[in-house]
């Protein structure tokens, strides 16, 4: 029953994007090679609009720009780990120089 309880593990955060261009390409491109390296299902949402983290298509329909807050969600076994390492990768900017 435990494993069946952590498989279900859910957990979510928002963040603030504060890098100039937004949620672009090449940081799309990060969050999927990100939330890739989890088993947990990923999504980010924007406002009514909730997509697949692990697809860079369903990324670039968020159409996230500067200042746009962003939930990041996860369920399975490594969802707050997820969800931490995309947060992370949001508050370094996409790893981008200013």
């Amino acid at each position: 029953m435990k494993a069946e309880r952590e498989s279900l593990e859910s957990y979510e955060e928002e963040f603030t994007l504060c890098n100039k261009l937004g949620l672009h390409l090449r940081a799309a491109n990060k969050v999927v090679r990100v939330a890739s390296r989890f088993s947990s299902d990923v999504w980010l949402s924007r406002e009514n609009l909730e997509v697949d983290a692990k697809s860079i298509m369903g990324l670039t329909l968020l159409a996230a720009a500067y200042g746009t807050r962003i939930k990041v969600r996860a369920k399975g076994v490594d969802a707050r780990a997820a969800v931490e390492a995309l947060g992370a990768l949001i508050q370094s900017k996409f790893e981008e120089e200013d």
